[in-house]
Order: structure tokens, then sequence, then C-alpha cells
């Protein structure tokens, strides 16, 4: 059995999947997040999940499928929860204010609920190219919704007119992404390290 803990996914869709295949789901994320895509064999899945590894097969039909399945549900996860901490503040809202949320919202899940996005971050690299192919749409997507966000930023002239937003999105995606290489809950909460970068974006890090 893995040392982490097993994230629980009931909020996903049941009418896909049953509670068996919801606890195979589960306990690769959490082993995928671990060991990484190549290290991981259907064995250390079974065992996280508490069940024959012959039984993986009347689910799952190979270690790749049961991966982009944990690649879709955690992007979904990531991207739902920045739409819904943005919409949450109403239609009036500052742009400022609405990226501050939304940066805040993806490294929560990330950092604090997020088995499932920290495999699909630490691990796609790692999987093979036609996976990665097909799981681009949904990673486009997110990043359209990022790039979006900050156009209107800078409409609405929150933003500089010159500044760079595809620059400016990679960077701030990239860096948000990387905490979960160096991110610990014991010295700092997600929080303060959310509206650090949301202060960076905003106000630089040069003396006035």
């Amino acid at each position: 059995m893995s040392s982490g803990s097993i994230e629980s996914s009931t909020s996903f869709d049941l009418r896909k999947a049953d509670a068996t295949r919801l606890r195979i789901l589960d306990a690769a994320a959490l082993v995928f997040m671990e060991k990484g895509y190549v290290a991981t064999r259907l064995t250390d899945i079974a065992a996280t999940a508490d069940m024959r590894a012959g039984s993986l097969y009347y689910h799952f039909g190979s270690k790749e499928q049961i991966f982009e399945e944990v690649l879709e549900i955690g992007m979904r996860r990531v991207f739902d929860a920045v739409r819904d901490s943005i919409e949450a503040l109403g239609p009036k809202a500052r742009y400022r204010d609405r990226i501050a949320v939304a940066i805040d919202a993806h490294l929560t899940m990330l950092l604090q609920h997020g088995n499932y996005t920290s495999a699909n971050i630490r691990n796609f690299g790692q999987i093979p190219p036609d996976l990665q192919q097909r799981h681009l749409r949904i990673r486009e997507e997110y990043g359209d919704y990022w790039r979006q966000l900050l156009e209107n930023a800078q409409d609405a002239g929150e933003i500089r007119p010159e500044a760079d937003l595809s620059l400016i999105r990679m960077l701030l995606l990239g860096a948000m992404n990387w905490a979960t290489e160096w991110y610990d809950p014991d010295k700092r909460p997600v929080s303060d390290i959310a509206a650090e970068y949301h202060r960076l974006l905003f106000d630089g890090i040069g003396a006035v």
C-alpha cells in the first residue's frame, strides 16, 4: 500500500463509472502522482486499491487507459474550480479580483485536493505521444480560458496595453504548476502563496 492518501472521486459522474472503477481511478491517481507514469505498474494500482491485479482488466484494458481517465478528471476538476470561483464573484467584479480567485482556485485544487491534477501535471511529459495528443484538447481549452481572462483584463485597462499576454499566461501557469515540486504545507498556506503570485503579477518586485 502507498503511504499517501487516496483522494475520493465521488464527485465524478456516477453514471459513468461504478464504485469499483472509481476506487481504481482514485488509487491510480495517487500512485501516478507518487511514482510517475513510467514506473507505475498495474500491480501497484491494484495493491493501492486493495484488489487483485487481474480484477483491473474488468474495468480497464491497460495502464494507458487508466491514466487517460486520470488526466481527464484532473483537468476537469481544476478547470471547474477556476471557473466556479470567478462566476461566484458576479459579472461586475474587477478582472484583477477574478484573476486573484482563479490563481487561488488553481493552486488550492493542485496542492490540497489534487492527486488527479498533480498526476496530470507531473506526468504529461512521460506519456506516449498519441495519448498526449488526445489530451491536448482540454489543456488547450483551459489555456484559452486564461488567455481570454487576461485579454479581458487588458481591454478593461487593468493590464498594461503593451504587456505580452502569451508570455504572462505561460509564466503564471508554469509557476503555479511547478509548485507541486516544492510546496510544503507545514511552511505556508496555499492562500498566502496565491496572494503572493497575484501581487507579483500586478505589482511586480521592483522597489517604488
